[in-house]
């Protein structure tokens, strides 16, 4: 059976406890939370982290925490987001991946609108700067695409050995100031793909459930949890992150795949582990 990979993004660096009460905040809420997916069936986790009043932060000690306490618990592959503060620095973006050098960061692969409302910016000096970063200390990137334009600075950069081929990439659809969610947008990203890639993919928002069905239609893994969606179905807020992978399970199943444990994911995105 084919083995698809379920990725948790828990947290986020916006949804918050008034959005939903089940929002993981601290480090210790993370963990837990983070725990109780990889009983579920996740394979990877991507993290966020947040400040004492629940704003997204680049802290590297709350990283070294949370990673730290996930470790403790469980081998779930770990993928830190490197865009979790529009304000950030460039240094202050990569500081936990130099220190921490986890298997997975994110490669936001270009600067766009953001909520309509500001810049999410990842200038051309900076994604340089992070590919060779991310070379230098092991760590694979997760290509988020947002936009096809996205998708060719990736390509360049491979091109131009700032990042490493084959490339791992997860389609985000459905950001205020991005590509909309819908199906046939995600069969055109995906027919941009090199025969060597690793993808995946989600819906924010309204966006989860379709694009949720058409990734595994489509032979792709798939991407759940608060960060994107805090609504498990109209009307009705998720209890838990666990909960959105456990409803991902029984779908993967459906389709006849088996949900990849961390070592099924290691090995489908040929990471070594870490220690």
């Amino acid at each position: 059976m084919a083995k698809t990979m379920i990725t948790v993004a828990p947290t986020g660096a916006f949804p918050t406890k008034e959005h939903n009460p089940a929002v993981p905040l601290t480090p210790r809420e993370i963990a837990d939370d983070v725990y109780e997916c990889w009983q579920a069936g996740a394979a990877i986790a991507h993290l966020h982290m947040r400040d004492e009043q629940g704003k997204g932060t680049m802290s590297k000690d709350r990283f070294i925490e949370t990673v730290g306490r996930i470790r403790e618990k469980c081998d779930i592959v770990l993928n830190l987001t490197t865009s979790g503060d529009l304000n950030a620095t460039d240094e202050t973006r990569m500081a936990h991946i130099i220190e921490l050098k986890p298997e997975l960061a994110s490669y936001d692969a270009g600067t766009m609108n953001w909520g309509h409302s500001t810049l999410f910016v990842n200038h051309p000096a900076f994604l340089e700067k992070l590919g060779r970063t991310m070379i230098e200390n092991g760590v694979k990137p997760e290509i988020e695409v947002f936009d096809a334009g996205m998708f060719y600075n990736a390509a360049y950069y491979m091109k131009q050995g700032v990042i490493n081929s084959p490339g791992y990439y997860q389609f985000v659809l459905g950001a205020p100031g991005g590509t909309a969610a819908t199906v046939e947008n995600l069969v055109y990203l995906k027919s941009l793909l090199p025969a060597d890639a690793v993808w995946s993919a989600f819906g924010i928002g309204a966006g989860h459930m379709p694009i949720l069905f058409a990734a595994l239609s489509l032979g792709g893994h798939v991407r759940v949890g608060m960060e994107d969606n805090v609504m498990y179905a109209k009307g009705r807020l998720a209890k838990s992150n666990a909960e959105f992978v456990e409803r991902t399970v029984r779908l993967v199943k459906e389709f006849n795949n088996e949900p990849a444990t961390p070592t099924d994911a290691r090995q489908i995105l040929n990471l070594k582990a870490r220690a």
